[in-house]
C-alpha cells in the first residue's frame, strides 16, 4: 500500500471509528453474556439447548467471560443463540491522524536529542529556532514516506 493509499484508509476507518470514540460502555458486572441472558429471561439451560451446547459450557462462558478468558467465537454463537449480534472493536482513544503525528513527533524528539548531543559534544549545538525548526523538518521527512518505521526502535 502507498503513503497516500495509507492515509486515506485511516481517514475512511477513522471517520467509522469517530462514533464509537469517547463512548463510554459499562460492562456488566457479572458479564454481557449472563446480563443478557438473565435481561431476556432465558435460563443456562435454554440457552445451552439454543446454542446446541452442554448447559457446563454455558456456565463456563459465562464464568470466563469477566476474566476475558472467552473466545471471540464463543461470544458471537451465544450472542447470535440470543437473537443479538455481537459487536468487536478496538476503539482508538485519539483520531488515527493524531496517534500517528504523536508517534512522529516521539521519534523525531529522540532523533533530535541524539543529533543534539552529538553535536554538543563537537561545540556545534543548535539555538532553540533551530531545534524547532529541525524537528518539524523530521516529523515532516517521517510522516511524508510509510508509517511503518515509525514504530520501529531506534
Amino acid at each position: 500500500m502507498s503513503p497516500g493509499q495509507a492515509i486515506l484508509a485511516r481517514k475512511s476507518l477513522d471517520r467509522r471509528l469517530a462514533a464509537l470514540r469517547g463512548e463510554a460502555v459499562a460492562v456488566p458486572s457479572r458479564g454481557w453474556l449472563k446480563g443478557v441472558r438473565e435481561a431476556l429471561g432465558l435460563s443456562t439451560r435454554q440457552l445451552a439447548k439454543r446454542m446446541g451446547a452442554a448447559y457446563s459450557r454455558i456456565t463456563a462462558m459465562e464464568k470466563a467471560e469477566p476474566a476475558g478468558a472467552i473466545t471471540i467465537k464463543s461470544m458471537r454463537e451465544a450472542a447470535e443463540a440470543m437473537g443479538c449480534t455481537f459487536v468487536y472493536a478496538i476503539v482508538p482513544t485519539n483520531s488515527l491522524d493524531d496517534i500517528v503525528q504523536q508517534q512522529a513527533a516521539r521519534k523525531a524528539e529522540a532523533m533530535l536529542a541524539r543529533l543534539h548531543h552529538t553535536m554538543r559534544l563537537e561545540n556545534q549545538a543548535m539555538d532553540g529556532a533551530d531545534l524547532v525548526t529541525e524537528r518539524q523538518r523530521i516529523i515532516a521527512e517521517l510522516l511524508a514516506g510509510s508509517t511503518r518505521r515509525l514504530w520501529d526502535d531506534e
